[in-house]
C-alpha cells in the first residue's frame, strides 16, 4: 500500500505582483483593434481613403497651390473622422461582444484597463499619423514639391489633431457603452453645438467651445498663443470632462449588463 504524496503549493515571494503588467494589458488592448474583423476593416478604410484623397489631390488640385500642408490637411481627413469610430468601439465591444466578464476578471482594477485602452488609443493614432505622413510625403516626392521648414510643426499639431480626437471618441465610448447612441453622439453633440454657436449670441464664446472652429487650424496653420488657449479650452469640454464622466461610470457599471 503506497501514501501518495501530495506537493506543498508553490508560494510567491511576499510583495510579488502577480498582476499583468500595464504593457502586456496595452498590447492586448492593442490586438482587440486590428484583430477583430471591425477593427481591421476599419484600419485598412484609414489607410486605403488616405492615399485615395492624397491622390486625387495631386492630380486635380490648383498646381500653384500644392504644397505639402495643404496636402497633408486633406491626407488627414479620414483618420480625424474614423480614428474616433475606433475609440468608441474600443470600450464599447467589451459589452457589445460580452467579453466584460472575462477581461475584468483578469484584471480587476478598471482604471488599469481603461488606462491600457486610452495609451493603446493613443499608440494607433500616432502610428495612423505616421502612416498618413509616410504618404503625403511619398505623394509630395512624386510631385516634385518642396517643403519648408514649418512642416515638421504642422506635423506635431496634427498628432495633437488626431490623438485628440480619437480621446474624445475613447470618452464617448465610455459614457455610452453602445456602439450605435456612442457614435451618434459623438457626431450629432459637436455638430449641434456648432450650428448653436454660429448664433451671434454665441459669437464670443463660439471659438473657445467649438471643437470644430478650434482644433481644425492643428493641421492648417501654425498656432498662435491665442489659437492654443482655443485649444486647450475646447478640449477641456469636449475630451478631458467626458473621459472624467466616462472614467466614473464605467468604474461603476455592472459588467454583465
Amino acid at each position: 500500500m503506497s501514501t501518495a504524496i501530495l506537493d506543498a503549493p508553490v508560494r510567491p515571494p511576499p510583495g510579488t505582483d502577480l498582476r499583468p503588467s500595464l504593457t502586456r494589458i496595452v498590447g492586448v488592448e492593442l490586438r482587440k483593434m486590428v484583430d477583430t474583423r471591425a477593427g481591421f476593416w476599419l484600419q485598412a478604410a484609414i489607410v486605403a481613403t488616405t492615399l485615395a484623397v492624397v491622390i486625387v489631390r495631386l492630380i486635380v488640385g490648383d498646381t500653384a497651390d500644392q504644397t505639402f500642408g495643404s496636402i497633408l490637411q486633406v491626407g488627414l481627413w479620414p483618420a480625424a473622422l474614423l480614428l474616433p469610430i475606433a475609440g468608441i468601439l474600443l470600450i464599447t465591444s467589451e459589452w457589445s461582444e460580452r467579453t466584460g466578464m472575462i477581461t475584468f476578471a483578469l484584471v480587476p482594477v478598471r482604471s488599469r484597463v481603461m488606462g491600457a485602452k486610452l495609451l493603446a488609443s493613443i499608440a494607433v493614432a500616432i502610428a495612423m499619423l505616421i502612416t498618413t505622413v509616410a504618404i503625403v510625403a511619398a505623394g509630395a516626392l512624386v510631385a516634385d514639391l518642396a517643403g519648408t521648414s514649418s512642416d515638421v510643426a504642422l506635423v506635431a499639431q496634427s498628432a495633437v489633431y488626431l490623438v485628440s480626437g480619437m480621446i474624445i471618441g475613447v470618452a464617448f465610448g465610455m459614457i455610452l457603452p453602445s456602439s450605435a447612441p456612442a457614435i451618434v453622439a459623438l457626431f450629432t453633440l459637436p455638430t449641434g453645438w456648432a450650428a448653436l454657436a454660429s448664433l451671434p449670441v454665441f459669437a464670443g464664446v463660439a471659438p473657445w467651445l467649438d471643437t470644430s472652429r478650434a482644433l481644425a487650424p492643428l493641421s492648417q496653420e501654425l498656432l498662435s498663443g491665442t489659437q492654443w488657449a482655443r485649444v486647450g479650452t475646447s478640449l477641456a469640454v469636449w475630451m478631458l470632462l467626458p473621459l472624467l464622466i466616462g472614467a466614473w461610470r464605467i468604474t461603476r457599471r455592472e459588467v454583465a449588463s
